[in-house]
């Protein structure tokens, strides 16, 4: 069986690496070869961390690129797209690529659509508010990471849609011993385009903080997130990230309650988790299933539940042991890269063997 891999980004991009490229040696040993095409380049994602102008020229080319690569899409059983195969474009550019083409499978692990029907711009939401909709309805598989993706792909009227959550290889997180005789260690883990978050949890950070009832890391964050509140700070880079949450003894993640949070499949939750750490998580989307309140972890809402539980767990080592554990046996039973590996080859094996639908234009 061959599969064409159509990625966002290189392994470089957090989605195509989780969603994607993580899986691509155990399907090589099921027999199954992909070959990969990622879309925008490395100066892209550098541009928009670095909150710089995106390199124009470089997308153009790229996606003239993709344009001509799928000239070879015939010799291929089964297509697997990142949430589209050109972006911003309207369907009708799609439409015409894929209807001389095998199956394929879409995969989304964000709200991508609310970009389209969402978007300020009444243009962007006439031409493109129902572009995805339209897409998945034709797949032959569409793989989401949360229930809240499952509804939009299901209300477009998908053939299939399979629930696949964000996962994680378990050999890459260690457990550390928890340490004793200091204030312990608040962590988050992100990137410059979500430490906005942290704005929504700056009080009772700031509380624990300067009173030296914890002391606090961000990793991936800009260094103006969260002003001058002292902080641990490091950059993000994929060899050293299980190292850095090792080294927390509560993560966190804040969100805010829309409909594109809602979307979001709670990775940070899932990392702090497999290195037996307990989180404190705002309840909103997948947080609330991640987060079973007062096993694995506390869910908290306003200034003063966040303040609550994360003191509660500063003061209670044991607890925090004991969520810990709860936590990283969750992600054990559901949310291990050994334990998704037989169900994708499985759906993927499925969806190369359905006919592909000639597309209209609706």
């Amino acid at each position: 069986m061959r599969i064409l891999l159509l990625s966002r980004y290189s392994p470089r991009g957090p989605s195509s690496r989780l969603r994607h490229y993580q899986f691509l040696p155990a399907l090589a040993e099921a027999g199954i070869s992909v070959a990969v095409a990622p879309l925008l380049p490395d100066s892209y994602l550098e541009a928009l961390y670095a909150g710089r102008a995106r390199p124009l020229r470089s997308i153009a080319l790229a996606y003239a690129a993709r344009v001509r690569q799928m000239a070879a899409a015939k010799s291929y059983d089964l297509l697997w797209i990142e949430k589209e195969l050109l972006p911003w474009f309207p369907y009708g550019m799609e439409r015409w690529i894929l209807n001389s083409a095998p199956p394929y499978v879409v995969d989304f692990d964000d709200a991508w659509f609310h970009h389209y029907d969402r978007s300020r711009w009444p243009l962007v939401r006439r031409l493109l508010g129902h572009k995805l909709d339209t897409l998945m309805r034709h797949a032959a598989l569409v793989t989401v990471g949360n229930d809240y993706l499952a509804e939009r792909a299901e209300a477009a009227g998908t053939r299939s849609v399979v629930i696949l959550p964000t996962v994680v290889d378990l050999v890459r997180y260690p457990i550390a011993p928890q340490r004793v005789g200091t204030p312990p260690t608040v962590g988050w883990i992100g990137s410059p385009i979500t430490d906005h978050y942290l704005s929504l949890v700056e009080r009772p950070l700031k509380e624990l903080v300067m009173g030296n009832v914890a002391r606090l890391c961000l990793v991936g964050a800009t260094p103006a997130a969260l002003g001058a509140l002292p902080a641990e700070r490091h950059d993000w880079r994929e060899d050293t990230e299980t190292g850095h949450i090792a080294a927390f003894d509560i993560g966190i993640m804040p969100l805010a309650d829309t409909p594109w949070e809602r979307g979001k499949c709670g990775y940070k939750l899932i990392q702090y988790m497999a290195c037996g750490k307990p989180v404190v998580a705002s309840p909103v989307g997948i947080n609330r299933d991640i987060v079973e309140h007062g096993v694995n972890g506390f869910l908290a809402e306003t200034p003063e539940e966040w303040a609550g539980a994360l003191r509660r767990l500063a003061a209670d080592p044991d607890l925090c042991r004991r969520l810990g554990a709860a936590g990283r046996a969750k992600v054990e039973r559901h949310y291990s890269l050994t334990g998704t590996v037989p169900r994708l080859i499985e759906i993927l094996r499925q969806a190369a063997g359905r006919r592909p639908e000639r597309t209209d234009a609706s």
